[in-house]
């Protein structure tokens, strides 16, 4: 049964040969009294023909449907001139076949494989290994394949290895996202999958490795978007001796690779931005630079108006009132105006205020609006001018707590660069850094917005005194408005790591309890360490342009954590939870 070669293989070069190929039937077409099936596998598609001159063969595929499964002998030939198929990558040859073994037969697949497929996702899922046979998702993980085995050669050529380290350990900081695994032996404790390998390449780089990385396999029990699933996989790095510049020269150059190698693409140079910049520029500290339009900040131009609305954020220190300008935005209906005010209701936004710009050289005549009766003439014409607004323009604003405001209008200038497709390049890579070391709860206590282990970029005096306004050593790269991976330079003194804990109020029986090997190994010569983590998937989803990382992965759960083929999460066999010392308590007992 051994086959010459793949299907999408065979070329021009092979004509006059004898070969022997293997797929499914993609397409069966019977032309006067000859049979064409076009043969698949995951290379691509080839011709074969049949003609009643070798009747057995002639005979089988006459009986032949789609999705069979077959094994053909035949002979390679150029096809006629009228019959070549450009849009095909075998369109100049065909096999002529004389040869052929049914391997298996196939019931009527649950849709159409091919490019113009259109039904539903749940559909594919419930069927991926039928879903998987199309040619974009054969090409989809063909490519991650590759990319995967760029990024491995990248890094041992950096003097990296390739390390594992456990997917059964014990329940990290965020210990409310981790999915846990019950022990039989020691009943009544669990393991838990690890959210990211942290700990353990932070303690590989005290066990002197210097250089790590690892193709990850992570978890996280979450509330899921299209590029989140619950179990993902990240290029995870770590290493010694460096400095945060050193990671971001080492990540973009590894980013830049991928895009070259794969895409053909140069993302020259990745510039940098502050996180304070980020979010007051664009609303977000994953921007999407492809897009030419910023948030500009009006509080000073509005303390003093008696339109509360904005009067009350203006002169409210935790508050926020911008504004977006959208060029050539007048034209926006003011259906689409409304769509516009739903939209950014979902980030808390209570309302969406405009002005069209119609003739700037008349003034407040010349512009069209239900605010501008409320802020006054001399208010809107400097707003105007600060915004260096044009005719053909709209502005909208927003005027709120500083978080409802950057999230609702940097969300909206992507949904409306999108809906007006304002792009003005194809890829926009980008590095955020001066990440604050922690953010207030409600409460007032402080949470670290990457995690614990990140250093600080101040001494321990200010730490201890004002870490409210610490900077952290951490960085993200972002690309067209996705957060690709994030990391930091790590704490490696034991001093400043308990410092820390003790700002996050984490006691010190806690602190033992949760990370007393990561403390004690602080105590052997930890050297000075960081890394980075970018995510393989969303990754693979920017490289195909996608919108969803369900397309890269080989087999992944719906958004709710779901997976539809093998009907998981499921329940366990009683004896099962017997053995492991669980009994499970539905909520309806309770």
């Amino acid at each position: 049964m051994r086959r010459s070669l793949y299907c999408g293989l065979v070329t021009p070069e092979h004509v006059g040969d004898d070969l022997t190929l293997c797929g499914w039937v993609d397409r069966r077409r019977d032309h006067g009294g000859v049979i064409f099936i076009d043969l698949r596998d995951r290379e691509g598609v080839v011709q074969v023909v049949f003609d009643p001159d070798n009747a057995a063969a002639f005979h089988l595929a006459d009986g032949v449907r789609s999705e069979y499964v077959l094994w053909v002998r035949g002979k390679v030939r150029s096809r006629s001139t009228e019959t070549i198929n450009e849009a095909m990558a075998t369109g100049q040859i065909e096999l002529y076949a004389y040869d052929l073994e049914i391997l298996n037969r196939a019931q009527t697949p649950p849709f159409q494989l091919d490019q113009y497929v259109n039904v539903g996702e749940e559909v594919r899922l419930k069927y991926r290994y039928m879903d998987l046979r199309r040619p974009e998702m054969q090409k989809n993980l063909k490519l991650r394949s590759d990319v995967t085995n760029s990024v491995r050669n990248f890094l041992i050529e950096e003097g990296f290895l390739d390390i594992e380290t456990p997917v059964m350990t014990r329940a990290t900081p965020e210990g409310a996202r981790d999915y846990v695994i019950p022990s039989r032996i020691y009943q009544g404790q669990f393991f838990a999958m690890p959210q990211s390998p942290q700990l353990f390449k932070q303690l590989l780089m005290v066990a002197g490795c210097d250089r790590y990385f690892q193709i990850a396999k992570c978890f996280r029990d979450e509330d899921l978007r299209a590029d989140r699933q619950p179990e993902f996989t990240q290029i995870d790095i770590e290493a010694s001796f460096i400095d945060q510049e050193d990671i971001l020269k080492l990540g973009e150059a590894l980013i830049s690779d991928i895009f070259r190698k794969h895409l053909s693409v140069e993302l020259g140079e990745f510039p940098r931005m502050s996180y304070a910049d980020a979010i007051s520029k664009y609303g977000s500290d994953k921007p999407d630079l492809r897009i030419p339009l910023e948030l500009v900040d009006l509080k000073d131009l509005l303390r003093d108006v008696q339109f509360k609305v904005f009067s009350g954020p203006a002169n409210d220190p935790k508050s926020r009132v911008s504004a977006l300008k959208i060029p050539g935005g007048a034209e926006l209906s003011r259906k689409k105006i409304d769509e516009y005010t739903e939209f950014v209701a979902i980030y808390g936004a209570r309302g969406l205020a405009w002005i069209k710009v119609n003739d700037i050289d008349t003034g407040v005549k010349g512009m069209q609006s239900p605010i501008i009766k409320f802020i006054g003439e001399q208010t809107t014409l400097a707003i105007m001018d600060r915004l260096n607004a044009e005719n053909g323009d709209i502005v909208f604003f927003g005027a709120d707590s500083h978080k409802i405001v950057s999230e609702a209008l940097g969300a909206l200038r992507c949904r409306i660069a999108a809906d007006m497709k304002l792009y003005v390049t194809d890829w926009a890579p980008i590095w955020i850094v001066d990440f604050p070391m922690f953010e207030a709860l409600e409460d007032g206590s402080l949470t670290p917005l990457h995690h614990p282990f990140t250093l600080p970029s101040c001494g321990l005096d200010e730490l201890s005194h004002e870490p409210s306004k610490c900077l952290s050593e951490a960085y993200d790269i972002v690309i067209n408005g996705y957060e690709l991976g994030g990391g930091s330079i790590r704490i490696h003194d034991l001093k400043m790591q308990e410092v820390v804990f003790d700002i996050l109020k984490i006691e010190k029986e806690e602190q033992r309890e949760k990370f007393g090997f990561l403390l004690d190994a602080l105590q052997f010569g930890a050297p000075p360490h960081g890394g980075i983590a970018i995510g393989l998937d969303r990754l693979m989803m920017l490289l195909i342009q996608k919108d969803s990382i369900r397309d890269v992965i080989a087999f992944p759960k719906t958004q709710s954590a779901s997976c539809l083929m093998t009907d998981a999460p499921s329940h366990i066999d009683i004896n099962q939870l017997s053995d492991l010392g669980i009994q499970v308590r539905r909520f309806s007992d309770q």
